[in-house]
């Protein structure tokens, strides 16, 4: 692992609160794409959702100094482009001095936490446009649930199309991670067949008075090729939960990087806490999925 000064981080939040935005504003930024047009982005937004288990392991997000060590690990890779988060994690990355030269995207962090009585309750909780500007953050992200049999969900696409109309105005990348979803003996399911994730593509891709800024976060499934013909925008593929078949995912995700439209990957918990190697082989075995030589 990486070694991190922690002592120091604490003691930086606790007695020097403004460093945080210090830090934020004096990193180094690049630009959106490089040149190979195509992102490698680590997702560590999970633990604002309450979503810190990793297979049998309830807690296996909870320990933060280990979190941030396996994102250090990661992020010191220049393969990798940047990171996606909540607040309380991209504070602590900048003032651990691992932001500089990175994409840095800001989860808005849906409301409905899942098994919750309020779950499709998506209203966002974390990030607003404004704050992302105010904090030099490079991308926006949006996760909408669609559920047709849930009223709820007419307060999510509008708070959705605002986020998109706030984006634009703001000339700030959006990505916007859409899925339909149902209620399945209690507890909600996406719908990851070839209509339902091409009708959620269809949907949010409208949102807002103009797409300029708006991309994908989507799940890859078999039928990507079709998925992909139902859209124009810039897309990532999601990372996917299948921490113990990694190989598996490595070749999906080498199938979907040669379809027109994907960009790259947005992984987080399979490539944080791989089933089998370290975080660093794991990276590096990512990084020459997305850029290859």
């Amino acid at each position: 692992m990486s070694n991190l000064d922690f002592e120091t981080l604490r003691a930086t939040r606790a007695g020097n609160p403004e460093a945080v935005a210090q830090a934020l504003a004096q990193r180094s930024r690049r630009e959106l794409l490089g040149a190979d047009g195509r992102l490698l982005l680590v997702a560590a937004d999970h633990p604002a959702r309450a979503a810190l288990g990793i297979g049998k392991s309830a807690l296996a997000m909870a320990d933060r100094e280990d979190l941030l060590e396996r994102l250090a690990v990661a992020l010191r890779n220049p393969a990798v482009d940047g990171v996606l988060a909540t607040p309380d994690i991209i504070d602590d990355l900048a003032l651990l001095g691992l932001l500089e030269n990175k994409i840095v995207v800001g989860s808005m962090n849906r409301g409905g936490l899942r098994g919750a009585v309020f779950e499709m309750d998506d209203r966002f909780g974390s990030y607003s446009i404004d704050s992302m500007v105010k904090a030099g953050l490079d991308f926006a992200k949006t996760l909408t649930r669609i559920n047709f049999q849930d009223e709820g969900t007419a307060n999510t696409l509008q708070a959705t199309a605002e986020a998109v109309d706030d984006a634009v105005a703001a000339k700030l990348p959006i990505m916007i991670e859409p899925f339909i979803s149902e209620r399945i003996e209690g507890r909600i399911e996406n719908n990851l067949s070839l209509e339902a994730v091409i009708n959620s593509i269809a949907i949010v891709a409208g949102l807002g008075g103009s797409s300029a800024y708006s991309w994908l976060k989507i799940p890859y499934i078999k039928e990507m090729e079709e998925v992909m013909k139902s859209t124009t925008l810039p897309t990532l593929i999601l990372g996917g939960d299948r921490i113990g078949d990694m190989e598996s995912l490595y070749q999906d995700w080498t199938t979907a990087l040669t379809i027109p439209g994907v960009r790259g990957l947005v992984v987080g918990r399979s490539l944080l806490y791989p089933s089998s190697g370290t975080v660093e082989e794991n990276v590096a075995r990512v990084a020459a999925i997305v850029h290859t030589p």
